[in-house]
């Protein structure tokens, strides 16, 4: 489980426990290794600190001009950093406290170059019961158990999707940002598609739905992107919206990334746009808080906050854009097996 603490409407992860569970006892013979090994993403990924001068400007900056949403948010996140177990706080500082902030993003740089390999066209998965690693393309990559990727447009993998009805379904759409464009301009290997309202929307994701079945859209705080989804792309999918949670990003100190800003302006926090299908009730106004990967676009897992709402033991997952892959589910997007490369990983 990736989660470390609840109560009530709080929850807090870790994204990198997470995933060290699921490459335990990795078959690996394709290493020329004897029997099993265990992986885990390196944790100098996650050595996001807050330097002290910024952060107590930050908190001189909050005032009665913070949009009510930031308000609430970051009530919340107090109230969490207060009753947060001592015990989890010292831990987060033992493993994380490993690089200073300037290593740690030309880490994150140069993995994120050395991985942007093509691989579209390209399908595959693991049938078996445990995770493997797996040659693709002269490099290797962790693949967990029960998963399936289709490589290329999401809009195109989905249609040779049909006949699959999909419990869960998890979406980070590549919005339209004025920041990626540049940075595509700048350099090609380090920006993405980027996609308008309209395209999502047209997204053939009804005809994948089961009866019963939870729909979480990653969203920017653009508040055109937000009526978007609630007014033109859930409609379009036949789903329902339910709620909306956030995703609240803080150092290995537990400080925001970034000052609570007013307007649409930058936040430390990230929304999850929920919807259904079906009779699904989910806890609402949700306040899920962890350290970030310093990985573009690496967002933490859903699986152990969503599962328990659906009513089968072993829901089938759907997710679209992905660029990791996660047991039982099917990941479909332009990179889905970037951030599963072996030079992301440490042996432990």
């Amino acid at each position: 489980m990736s989660i470390l603490f609840h109560k009530d409407n709080l929850r807090f992860i870790d994204h990198r426990d997470f995933i060290s569970n699921i490459y335990k006892n990795v078959d690996s013979e394709n290493l020329n290794n004897s029997g099993d090994t265990s992986f885990s993403i390196s944790p100098k990924l996650f050595s996001i600190k807050c330097d002290k001068k910024e952060s107590d400007s930050r908190k001189r900056k909050h005032n009665d001009a913070l949009i009510e949403e930031a308000i609430k948010i970051r009530t919340m996140y107090s109230n969490l950093v207060n009753i947060l177990p001592a015990d989890i706080k010292m831990k987060l500082k033992s493993k994380y406290d490993l690089l200073e902030t300037a290593a740690v993003r030309d880490l994150s740089q140069q993995l994120f170059q050395s991985t942007a390999i093509d691989y579209q066209g390209m399908s595959g998965g693991n049938n078996s019961d445990k995770p493997l690693i797996r040659k693709i393309k002269d490099n290797d990559y962790l693949i967990p158990e029960k998963c399936r990727f289709l490589c290329g447009c999401v809009k195109e993998q989905c249609k040779k999707l049909s006949g699959n009805k999909y419990d869960i379904v998890i979406a980070d759409p590549p919005w339209w940002n004025k920041y990626i464009r540049r940075l595509k301009t700048a350099n090609d290997k380090m920006g993405y598609s980027m996609m308008y309202n309209e395209d999502i929307a047209s997204i053939p994701i009804s005809q994948l739905l089961s009866e019963t079945s939870l729909i979480a859209v990653w969203c920017t705080n653009a508040p055109s992107n937000i009526k978007a989804i609630r007014d033109t792309i859930f409609p379009k999918w036949g789903v329902e919206y339910i709620t909306t949670w956030y995703w609240m990003k803080v150092s290995i100190d537990l400080e925001p990334i970034c000052a609570f800003g007013s307007g649409s302006k930058k936040q430390p926090y990230e929304r999850i746009i929920i919807g259904k299908v079906g009779n699904v009730n989910v806890p609402e106004d949700l306040l899920i808080s962890s350290v970030p990967s310093a990985l573009h676009s690496h967002k933490p897992p859903l699986l152990d906050l969503l599962s328990p709402h659906i009513p089968t033991t072993e829901p089938k997952v759907l997710e679209l854009f992905a660029r990791y892959l996660l047991p039982n589910t099917t990941s479909v997007g332009y990179e889905p097996l970037k951030w599963q490369h072996l030079s992301l990983y440490d042996v432990t």
